[in-house]
C-alpha cells in the first residue's frame, strides 16, 4: 500500500524497542493532545488539523527536554502589557501572548 503512493518504509530493527521512541512519543502526544478530542472528515482535514497541531507543538507548546521552553521559542517582552488569548483547532488549545 505504501509503495502505491510513493512512500519508502524503514524496517526497525527486531528487539529493538528503543529505535523508534521518539516517533512513538509523538505520535501519542499529538493524539492525546489533539486527535482524541476531534472527529476526522477526511485525509484533508487530518493534515489541516496536524499542521496547525506541529506549529502549535514547535512554537508553544513547552517541552521538559528543554527546560519547559519550546523549540522554536520567541524572546517575551519586557514589561506589563495585556495577555491575549489565541484559540487553535476550534478552541482545544489556547495560547498566550503578551502585548506591548
Amino acid at each position: 500500500m505504501f509503495a502505491s503512493i510513493g512512500a519508502e518504509t524503514i524496517l526497525t530493527p527486531v528487539r529493538s524497542p528503543k529505535a523508534n521512541a521518539f516517533a512513538e512519543r509523538w505520535v501519542r502526544t499529538a493524539r492525546e493532545d489533539c486527535l482524541d478530542h476531534l472527529l476526522v472528515l477526511s485525509r484533508h482535514h487530518l493534515e489541516q488539523i496536524l499542521d496547525e497541531y506541529v506549529a502549535h507543538y514547535n512554537r508553544a507548546r513547552p517541552h521538559r527536554g528543554l527546560d519547559l521552553t519550546p523549540p522554536r521559542h520567541a524572546p517575551m517582552p519586557s514589561g506589563v502589557g495585556t495577555i491575549q488569548r489565541r484559540d487553535l483547532l476550534g478552541g482545544l488549545i489556547h495560547e498566550y501572548d503578551i502585548s506591548a
